[in-house]
């Protein structure tokens, strides 16, 4: 079985060796068909078995070439393109694209001169002083490297909990046919929805584990069998992700999930809580002696020993048990509740798709509105725009509105920008633009490297532009890849409080920015927040039910996030300066 991911990877590791060879488009062109093909809430495989090569030609950015090179991909396992490709710079990319600042080119000049191939030889080369007197890096090349490499080991084999989602729907919804399956649930960190994970634990009623068990160990996605019994198995996938496996009977499926979902601290203390009424709590159930008083539900464990229910987003042991005992948890942000979407981009700068049909997408998933805030003229990689484009782009917005209203939708589309901050922290467009757009969204994609201080006050002078409504994506974290810039966040979330600045929660996986930790601060303080998307591609919109897990960690209710307001209370608060 090919999965998304597989295509992506494949097709985006073509773009980069394109990128190294200087191809002028190209490399654009897969890397557009490789986000396409991740964001498909469907399988480009099951697409190409039912409708053959045409049907690959619908998804945005496949032409005839890429939609061959899948089929191949799909076919046969291999691409010949690719190999050729590998063949003349064969470096593991995957590897080294995870260290910020290594690109195509920067790789491939590392191949060529030191005949770097993997992160192993990155770290020689390092070790050895042989990049800080290579022509176009130097020693502060090498010492970003040297960090990079520290910042991808803590960070271990873990990926963001959206892109393993599609992966745990597929294996749940194979495991719900096998004959005596019940329910199939995922667990850990997973269900408390952190941010990333680095295991998964599924969780299924059944009568029949040898069946189940038969059919987990025996999936297409599974490279080692690491343990297969009769209530228990484990897996490793040829990801290299580890899945463990338990078959509970429907007596004990309430303690068996509130025990796998944690966490150990959560866990612990309601341990020691079931102590203090004479009570044992294990993964089997609530007893009293030998006696099952509670197990079936996780309700029942919770209403036992006298708690509210506790959500699983909430189970970290930072509070939550305490507040439940009074009855007094807060109603946290439902999924479901944000109307509207404050970060989109099109193809006006780097996105996939129009205006319109971000707006039809958005409205299909019951949006209200969405804010168009592409990229401004700083950032050329993006295509950002000037003056004059933008005012384009506002024209078209206008007429937009008018024929939506036309047609009866009640959907509006809000001209917006996600406006550079410049070095000084001046914004990228000027202030008699910016008073007339509806959302203007700041925020900070150059200069990474200043200090902590000046890095601080940048932020905070753009954040004091009158016209500045949002920063987007705080601290420009990037999961995985690299850490955010040196900023002050406690400092910045005073000043937003000062300035009535909307913090951001972007959902976009790979930020996930705020974090869970930095929103609880957020609001304690009062600050308030919006959950946008960030989306660059239609099935982006849907991430922000990532942003909503992420809120829902940190505490967030409704009155936290502004697009969970109705619109005319939401557009007030931004623009009542």
């Amino acid at each position: 079985m090919i999965s998304n991911a597989d295509i992506a990877k494949i097709l985006r590791e073509i773009s980069e060796y394109l990128g190294m060879e200087s191809e002028p488009f190209k490399p654009r062109a897969y890397e557009k068909a490789a986000e396409a093909i991740e964001s498909l809430s469907d399988s480009a495989e099951a697409a190409y078995s039912s409708g053959g090569i045409d049907a690959l030609k619908k998804i945005p950015g496949v032409g005839e070439s890429i939609a061959e090179k899948i089929e191949e991909f799909i076919e046969t396992g291999k691409i010949k393109y690719y190999a050729e490709l590998k063949a003349k710079t064969p470096v593991e990319l995957s590897e080294l694209r995870r260290i910020e600042g290594l690109g195509p080119r920067k790789i491939k000049a590392l191949y060529d001169k030191l005949g770097i191939k993997n992160l192993k030889d990155l770290d020689k080369a390092i070790a050895a002083g042989k990049i800080r007197d290579l022509e176009g890096f130097g020693e502060k090349s090498e010492i970003k490297f040297k960090k990079g490499l520290e910042f991808v080991s803590s960070a271990g084999n873990r990926m963001p909990v959206a892109y393993a989602v599609p992966l745990v729907e597929e294996i749940r919804a194979r495991l719900l046919k096998v004959k005596g399956v019940k329910t199939v649930v995922a667990a850990g960190s997973y269900r408390r929805r952190r941010e990333t994970i680095g295991d998964i634990d599924l969780l299924v009623i059944s009568n029949e584990s040898k069946r189940v068990t038969d059919c987990f160990t025996s999936m297409p996605e599974v490279a080692q069998i690491l343990a297969s019994g009769e209530t228990k198995s484990s897996v490793k996938l040829k990801t290299g992700m580890d899945v463990d496996l338990r078959v509970v009977p429907d007596e004990s499926y309430g303690a068996a999930l509130n025990y796998f979902t944690g966490s150990k601290d959560h866990n612990v203390a309601l341990r020691e809580i079931a102590i203090g009424f004479g009570l044992k709590l294990n993964e089997y159930g609530l007893y009293k002696g030998s006696k099952l008083v509670a197990g079936k539900t996780e309700e029942d464990i919770y209403n036992t020993l006298k708690l509210s229910y506790i959500p699983p987003e909430l189970r970290e042991n930072t509070g939550e048990i305490e507040l439940a005992r009074k009855g007094k948890l807060p109603e946290i942000l439902q999924y479901g509740d944000v109307l509207g979407d404050l970060q989109v981009q099109t193809n006006w700068t780097d996105g996939a798709h129009s205006i319109l049909q971000m707006a039809e997408a958005a409205m299909k998933l019951g949006r209200k509105y969405i804010a168009i805030t592409d990229h401004t003229k700083s950032l050329g990689v993006a295509n950002g725009l000037d003056e004059k484009r933008l005012r384009e782009q506002m024209r078209e917005i206008d007429a937009m509105n008018v024929h939506l209203s036309q047609a009866g939708h009640d959907f509006r589309v809000l001209k917006g920008t996600e406006c550079d901050i410049l070095k000084d922290g001046r914004l990228d467009l000027p202030d008699s633009l910016l008073a007339e757009l509806d959302v203007v969204g700041v925020s900070v994609h150059s200069n990474f490297n200043l200090s902590r201080e000046e890095q601080t006050k940048r932020v905070k002078r753009a954040m004091a532009n009158p016209h500045a409504d949002i920063f987007f994506h705080p601290t420009g974290r990037l999961i995985g890849k690299r850490e955010g810039y040196q900023v002050d966040i406690d400092e910045i979330i005073r000043h937003a409080k000062a300035t009535a600045t909307v913090l951001e929660i972007n959902a976009f996986p790979e930020r996930s920015d705020l974090s869970d930790q930095n929103i609880r601060k957020c609001v304690d303080l009062g600050v308030k927040m919006s959950i946008d998307s960030d989306a660059h591609h239609m099935d982006h919109l849907s991430f922000i039910e990532y942003g909503i897990s992420q809120a829902r960690r940190g505490w967030a209710t409704k009155r936290d996030i502004i697009n969970a307001w109705p619109f005319e209370k939401m557009f007030r608060f931004l623009k009542k300066s």
